[in-house]
């Protein structure tokens, strides 16, 4: 395709820097894509590969403190906070409390469940593109749940759901195995949100790479950002470890690494990493799930693909490191049996698999424009919904740079809501 608007440097090779591309290369733009990883070492790859219009509930939710005091002090809970004096970690902790209330749940709801649908049908739309198919199934996810408590919270939350217009219905234990007929199950009963979907995420990814070379993206992948010069209210270039690069347009996509790159441009956009761990598991030829789901209790989330099924959970916030916490994934081992009894899942001792989710201290992503500087867009901050919004990131990006109204309103994901 001929290239005439000019040239736009994405930062990231995450799905919503691969997103952004897709849309922006097809409207004529020069997409130059620079990843300080190898395009095979991003939280894309190992993540849960779930689309999750469900989870309208942004993080800093009424409930999460309490439950969260209580599991940080426990290394094999879904959640841990790493001790340390890191003022990042204060700071973001201060931000989250001020957010963790039912109003700010209340009031942006309607914005993140209309983001998860309209990404979840631009899904839809690029599994039907000649050269995609990465096992998209839009069957539905079980929340499965076995304590009377964690039973009435998702009856409630279901109800809200339902208040969304989201496609939910509650399911006795009798209704969850009729759904799955290969596999015992051990619950009380489950939320099934027949909105939701799945998909394989190393497929996706390769083949949007794929995709995108094809129409002369250039990739330039172990190029770290060091910099950033300025011209009045534009940046003019990207500086880098492997040169300079001129732009008409930049969009930082850099998921966990976010609040270097920003600050490098004088904004606040505060962020902690949450790592998070996943396995795959080759399940005995009839023993096999045919839905998603989440563990509620455990926190664990369950996606029966490619022939596997992956196990991923927890939240770990800290500063990054490439240490593999054991205790981590054997809590999520151990909570396996409780609710599938005949899977007999072992330690996956080196097919261990972590990444590090992005998480804002409000819950919301980061998505527009920023005030400071003309042509700096940020599209990031997805948190445990980065796949599924992935494409509504990248369309988004797509219609700001064309001067267009964008499909969903995204006002609430400012990324100068902080300064």
């Amino acid at each position: 395709m001929e290239t005439n608007k000019g040239t736009v440097v994405v930062i990231g090779a995450g799905i919503a820097g691969l997103s952004s591309a897709f849309y922006l290369v097809q409207e004529g733009w020069k997409v130059v894509i620079l990843e300080k990883n190898t395009l095979e070492d991003n939280c894309s790859y190992g993540n849960a590969g779930m689309i999750v219009p469900s989870h309208f509930t942004p993080l800093a939710a009424p409930g999460i403190v309490a439950q969260g005091i209580k599991w940080m002090f426990d290394s094999k809970s879904p959640f841990y906070v790493r001790p340390n004096l890191s003022w990042n970690l204060v700071d973001w902790g201060l931000k989250f409390l001020k957010h963790a209330n039912k109003a700010h749940v209340d009031r942006h709801a309607e914005a993140i469940r209309d983001l998860n649908l309209y990404s979840s049908g631009l899904y839809d739309g690029l599994a039907e593109t000649p050269g995609f198919d990465f096992e998209l199934e839009q069957t539905g996810i079980m929340m499965l749940y076995k304590s009377k408590e964690v039973q009435h919270e998702e009856i409630e939350l279901a109800k809200r759901a339902q208040d969304l217009n989201l496609d939910v219905d509650i399911l006795d234990a009798q209704q969850v195995q009729a759904l799955e007929p290969q596999l015992k199950l051990d619950v009380l009963g489950a939320a099934f949100y027949k909105c939701d979907g799945k998909l394989y995420p190393p497929k996706l990814m390769q083949q949007l790479i794929d995709f995108l070379k094809a129409r002369g993206v250039e990739f330039h992948p172990q190029t770290t950002v060091t910099n950033f010069v300025r011209s009045g209210q534009k940046v003019k270039e990207v500086l880098t470890n492997k040169g300079s690069f001129a732009v008409d347009e930049v969009i930082v996509t850099a998921g966990a690494y976010l609040p270097q790159l920003t600050s490098k441009l004088s904004l606040k956009t505060p962020l902690m990493p949450g790592k998070g761990y996943s396995f795959m598991y080759s399940p005995e030829e009839n023993k096999t799930l045919k839905h998603a789901a989440l563990l509620l209790e455990a926190r664990v989330a369950v996606t029966p693909m490619n022939g596997q099924i992956r196990f991923s959970g927890t939240m770990e916030l800290g500063s990054a490191n490439d240490t593999i916490y054991s205790n981590r994934v054997k809590g999520i081992v151990e909570s396996i049996p409780k609710y599938f009894p005949e899977l007999d899942v072992a330690y996956p001792e080196d097919k261990i698999w972590f990444g590090y989710r992005p998480c804002p201290p409000d819950g919301l992503p980061y998505l527009g424009r920023v005030s400071k500087l003309s042509n700096v867009t940020i599209a990031a901050g997805g948190g445990m919904m980065g796949l599924s919004l992935g494409p509504a990131f990248g369309k988004a990006v797509a219609d700001i740079l064309a001067g267009r109204k964008t499909e969903t309103d995204i006002s609430a994901f400012s990324p100068d809501r902080f300064d």
